[in-house]
């Protein structure tokens, strides 16, 4: 589907020399794509379930948008429609294999940009006296590589790849002349008191732009005991999130990122307050005899190196927006294929544990293992990270995601649902 996308970008662009699309004709596809978008959210022929229909209504809306970014100023009207046609009748399958085709690109493309940043001048590593880097760093390779076989992730850490020793700072501004937007860190314009630091865009961005990954500590169900504070771990943790699939990511021990490229481990984690008082009645007793705490020091450490001054990784940082605001973001699940060594510097995660997948069954709220198999059917190894989609285009401002808190919990006094239905699809 990737393939038939770009064989009409190429069939057309010896035609855009002459007529090159204007600025309205862009808007009227993206509103073309909008109101798909509102039209297949609302099908009834998705799914079974609220949870599985809200699911693939996302997979719908980000199969638009993420295709539409990928179009780009080459597009004319009949590609639109053409994408529009396909996320009426592709299946589940086909759209979220497209989503990761069209994340990884843009993903490919921020990691080139950050080499050239950031790589050190090679012209002189053949100097007498210049160490040479060529052992230390992997040749750049390019296009989607999704199905080029098994290969073991980096374990073997003896030397920090050689980098420029530039500021945290200096690396952000240079993403930005390159690539058009950076990410701020700074106080939110939500008005209400929790709402402290908030995430915001210096630059422009189309919609289906990939603007932040969230960044952190991967936990697969089978390792939910050993999140910090389990089980009440969002009490005194907010930078937790949750995959459809499961998968939490704590973003709590990246913090604001750092000034160098490091061996990371995730090890930065605050002690856990002790905050659950049990009375011993309904749910706390089961949550007694199920939810021991384990030591994750028995496991060893899982520790890749990683580019702590990476601007994009402060998706934790997005607010929930406040009443009479409209979220110009939303999640999108990002499977990054372990065998792209030379980008693997730039996602800023680790899985907890030794990286097996094991298999589980949900019963009700809670996780248990199968005892099968741990092979997940994949071509490649993955790493299971979310980043976060422009629903529109945005320029400068604040960007705001809709938390989608449950509905079966008490929320906080700042929440305002965005979509009451969304949120007890999502978490029926």
């Amino acid at each position: 589907m990737a393939d038939q996308i770009q064989r009409r970008k190429f069939q057309f662009k010896g035609l855009q020399a002459s007529k090159q699309l204007t600025s309205s004709f862009m808007a009227s596809l993206f509103q073309k794509f909008q109101e798909a978008v509102k039209v297949l959210a609302k099908s009834p022929t998705f799914a079974k379930d609220p949870r599985s229909l809200q699911f693939e209504a996302d997979v719908n809306r980000l199969f638009l948008y993420t295709s539409y970014n990928r179009l780009g100023k080459d597009a004319v009207e009949t590609d639109a429609e053409e994408i529009i046609d396909m996320a009426g009748k592709a299946s589940l399958a086909d759209q979220q294999k497209q989503v990761q085709e069209n994340v990884h690109s843009q993903i490919t493309s921020f990691c080139k940009y950050m080499d050239h940043i950031l790589q050190p001048d090679l012209s002189v590593k053949d100097k007498p006296g210049t160490p040479s880097s060529e052992n230390n760093y992997s040749p750049r390779r390019s296009g989607l590589s999704f199905a080029i076989g098994r290969t073991a992730p980096l374990k073997d850490h003896g030397a920090i790849p050689e980098n420029k020793p530039l500021k945290r700072t200096e690396v952000s501004q240079s993403l930005k002349d390159l690539m058009g937007y950076t990410l701020k860190v700074k106080p939110s314009q939500i008005p209400h008191e929790d709402a402290g630091q908030g995430l915001f865009i210096h630059g422009e961005a189309d919609v289906g732009t990939v603007l932040a990954v969230y960044p952190g500590v991967i936990y697969s169900p089978a390792y939910y005991r050993y999140i910090p504070g389990y089980p009440r771990v969002d009490a005194q943790n907010s930078y937790l999130i949750t995959r459809y699939d499961g998968t939490v990511i704590n973003a709590q021990p990246w913090g604001a990122g750092g000034e160098s490229r490091e061996i990371w481990d995730g090890s930065s984690l605050p002690e856990p307050k002790h905050f659950m008082q049990a009375d011993g009645k309904g749910s706390e007793r089961i949550w007694k005899m199920l939810s021991k705490p384990l030591d994750g020091t028995r496991l060893g450490g899982n520790h890749e190196v990683l580019e702590r001054r990476n601007p994009l990784a402060f998706a934790h940082f997005a607010n929930h927006p406040a009443k009479d605001m409209v979220p110009n973001v939303m999640v999108c699940p990002y499977d990054f294929p372990l065998p792209e060594k030379h980008m693997r510097v730039y996602i800023p995660n680790i899985s907890f544990g030794n990286g097996e997948e094991a298999n589980m069954r949900r019963f009700g709220t809670f996780w248990f293992k199968s005892w099968k198999s741990g092979k997940n059917g994949l071509d490649v190894p993955v790493l299971k990270t979310l980043v976060l989609v422009a629903t529109r285009a945005i320029s400068n401002e604040e960007i705001l995601l809709n938390y989608r808190l449950s509905n079966s919990k008490q929320r906080p006094p700042w929440y305002t649902p965005v979509d009451e239905e969304e949120d007890r699809r999502r978490w029926s």
